[in-house]
């Protein structure tokens, strides 16, 4: 009878551990903000393209181009732009890139995503980038 219930108590434990690892990662709207006008719109000011605020796009929009992965009417990707790689190669220059240095790519995209969502056109809060 004690092995029983040991066992379940074992049984129950792993079970509540493994759907506490199991869940998804939660975005951070807010690092995503930081890391989008840190590095994304100072990228966009020095260019002919100027800034690209939140605003300017709906959800669906924001959704469908992070999804495509196509930046620069598809002659580059928008993973590139938050890849380790980039952001070692920008991050001497650049406060969040140094910052964000170590964060998992999947993360970031997702932070920023979230950002560009809460922002969009008809998000809950539209945002610029001034």
């Amino acid at each position: 009878m004690k092995t029983a219930k040991t066992l379940s108590a074992a049984a129950l434990s792993i079970l509540l551990g493994a759907s506490f690892t199991a869940q998804a990662y939660e975005a951070d709207w807010k690092r995503g903000r930081v890391y989008y006008r840190s590095v994304c719109t100072s990228c966009h000011v020095a260019m002919p393209v100027g800034s690209i605020n939140p605003s300017t796009k709906t959800k669906a929009d924001w959704t469908a181009y992070i999804q495509a992965d196509k930046h620069a009417k598809g002659k580059d990707t928008v993973s590139k732009y938050v890849s380790k790689a980039y952001r070692a190669s920008i991050k001497s220059g650049n406060k969040a890139a140094e910052k964000f240095a170590d964060t998992p790519e999947t993360e970031l995209m997702d932070d920023i995503k979230a950002f560009l969502i809460k922002g969009a056109k008809d998000g809950d809060a539209p945002a610029t980038c001034s």
